[in-house]
């Protein structure tokens, strides 16, 4: 089977997953690879993403590890013999990997789940808001790339899954451009809470003693929670959480956040209150 040059995140997931379960039947590589009648190296190179691997030997490897999740073990085969070639695609080579990791991910997604602090969700901004977000990176992007980053969030805006975000008072009164820019954005919140696939809730800045809303997440469901990926921003793209411990950290923190925000309604006349200020 042909090398991969570049896996993509979800193929790099799988690989993880099928290292995972290695490693919990206490096998080392060579064993797995004599248990399938191959060489230790195809193991490597499966657990590394760098070529792929069928349903049938995924099916094998997760009986020889004794895993019997069948729920899970179907998901990793789905993941397996996926051919989606998905409209992110067409920006492979001109945007960084990132970003067609992150569309694809939510492509793959039963549901999305975020905590903004500092600015509105990229998937609920307005042209102009990301605009003026894209146009104060360092080093500066030139004019294409700038259209280009804006266009593929626009295409990632065309979400229809169930998607719930907590958003700070913050988020809402920092004003990336202009006054007109800030109000059109508070107007494009209140439209989109009305959506039945979007729950908007918002952390005010008088809430007492709260300190658990200092980190923006986006929390990615997957086929089965152990599949779930939160997707944190770093300095040179997105990073893509996937232990077990760390998953269930995250849960925790956003089902904290979310109890001690505001409800929907009350929410969506928050947002409109402070669009009527500007």
């Amino acid at each position: 089977m042909v090398k991969r040059r570049e896996p993509t995140a979800r193929q790099l997931r799988l690989a993880t997953e099928l290292r995972r379960l290695r490693e919990a039947a206490g096998l080392n590589s060579r064993q797995a690879a004599a248990l399938l009648g191959v060489n230790p190296a195809q193991i490597t190179h499966i657990e590394s993403a760098l070529t792929g691997v069928s349903e049938q030997r995924i099916r094998r490897l997760a009986s020889h590890y004794a895993c019997t999740d069948d729920e899970f073990v179907n998901s990793l085969v789905a993941m397996a013999v996926d051919r989606t070639c998905g409209w992110w695609e067409e920006y492979r080579g001109l945007l960084p990997t990132s970003f067609l990791d992150l569309s694809e991910l939510e492509h793959h997604a039963k549901f999305l789940r975020h905590v903004a602090i500092l600015y509105v969700p990229g998937l609920l901004q307005t042209e102009d808001y990301s605009r003026a977000v894209f146009s104060s990176r360092l080093p500066e992007l030139t004019r294409e790339e700038l259209e280009l980053r804006i266009q593929h969030r626009r295409a990632r805006q065309k979400f229809t899954l169930p998607y719930e975000a907590v958003i700070h008072e913050s988020a809402l009164r920092i004003r990336v451009s202009d006054r007109a820019v800030a109000r059109a954005q508070l107007a494009r919140l209140v439209e989109l809470s009305e959506a039945e696939h979007i729950s908007l809730r918002v952390i005010p800045f008088d809430l007492d003693g709260f300190a658990s809303a200092s980190s923006t997440m986006t929390y990615v469901g997957g086929p089965v929670p152990k599949l779930d990926t939160v997707v944190r921003d770093a300095l040179h793209g997105s990073a893509f959480i996937d232990s077990e411990a760390q998953l269930n950290t995250y849960r925790t923190s956003f089902r904290k956040v979310e109890a001690v925000s505001l409800a929907p309604e009350q929410s969506r006349d928050f947002i409109h209150k402070l669009t009527k200020e500007l």
